[in-house]
């Protein structure tokens, strides 16, 4: 029997009391981190205290700004004294998904991915949905909460993160969440953190990727040597998909003793999951959808077969794993 949003708000109240310490542990990204501001304003008033923990270290200028601007306060895991919390939820993640989880024992689980059979005192997880944030704005309605400029703000970006404009899979659940939030966003302020992709010492990248590049048949190459963060290497790949008379993107860089690879397309009759598996799933980890994906490769599989530390004959090595491959796809 399928429960209405009432009675899915009721049981997930039914699971606290005045005198709880909650815990909302996240991998952070702007679905879980908006997801996680609606559990704690869910609970404003209703609960001793809530806390918002990351396991994870976040670097995306994004991500960044999205905390910042949108005032969230987070404490990470490490950071924390599991003993002052006696009430945990999970919110866009399920146990499974990392081993920084399995120190918790979640009493809420709330998510959007698919169902890994995560066993809790209270679980909603809805695979079908874009994002956990609609799920997160159907408890607020139903509770009727008055939704702040913030939290509507967060609740929008990350629907429109987690859906990619609903480019990808999504509910008519999704779309009536994001029109409601539409009416309380700050859309000046969703632009903001939408638009704080870039790092000032990213500049730099982009500079040797253009000076750089190779340019085959419509695709396009780009190796940036050591970076920073793997993060410029999509946003440069993004970048170059722009220009009207490419339909292949590919662009590496190394990073934390490994080679990372992110592919691009446009998407027309193109495999791009399919060509970085068979050009490099022997040899690392591979995959993705029909126009973007990823591979990564330790140093360790290198050696012997290239060298990594020479740029243009790492290119070269990249270009005729992927180019045979990219051309058939």
């Amino acid at each position: 029997m399928k429960l209405s949003a009432a009675e899915k708000l009721r049981r997930f109240y039914d699971q606290f009391t005045g005198d709880d310490s909650v815990l909302i542990v996240i991998n952070a990204d702007p679905d879980a981190i908006a997801s996680a501001m609606a559990v704690k304003r869910l609970l404003w008033r209703k609960v001793s205290s809530v806390t918002i923990s990351n396991i994870n270290l976040i670097k995306r200028p994004d991500n960044i700004a999205m905390i910042r601007l949108l005032g969230v306060d987070l404490v990470h895991i490490q950071d924390i004294d599991k003993t002052r919390f006696n009430r945990v939820v999970f919110v866009d993640s399920q146990p499974d998904h990392s081993e920084s989880f399995a120190g918790f024992i979640p009493d809420v689980i709330i998510d959007h991915h698919p169902d890994t059979g995560a066993d809790a005192p209270f679980v909603d997880i809805r695979p079908k949905y874009g994002a956990t944030a609609s799920i997160m704005t159907e408890y607020l309605r139903a509770a009727k909460i008055k939704l702040s400029a913030k939290l509507s703000t967060g609740l929008f970006h990350a629907i429109k993160t987690d859906t990619d404009n609903f480019e990808r899979q999504t509910l008519m659940e999704d779309v009536r969440a994001f029109q409601f939030l539409y009416r309380h966003v700050n859309i000046h302020l969703a632009r903001k953190i939408e638009q704080s992709e870039l790092r000032l010492d990213f500049l730099k990248y982009f500079k040797s990727a253009l000076e750089n590049r190779r340019m085959r048949k419509g695709k396009v190459f780009a190796h940036l040597g050591p970076v920073v963060n793997p993060d410029v290497c999509v946003l440069i790949a993004d970048f170059f998909m722009k220009i009207s008379s490419v339909n292949w993107s590919i662009v590496s860089g190394l990073y934390d003793k490994k080679l990372v690879l992110v592919f691009r397309n446009d998407g027309l009759r193109k495999d791009a999951g399919k060509v970085a598996k068979q050009g490099f799933g022997q040899i690392g980890s591979a995959g993705g959808h029909k126009s973007m994906a990823r591979a990564e490769i330790p140093f360790t599989y290198l050696k012997g077969v290239v060298d990594y530390k020479d740029d243009k004959k790492l290119l070269r090595w990249i270009i005729n794993k992927i180019e045979k491959r990219a051309g058939e796809k």
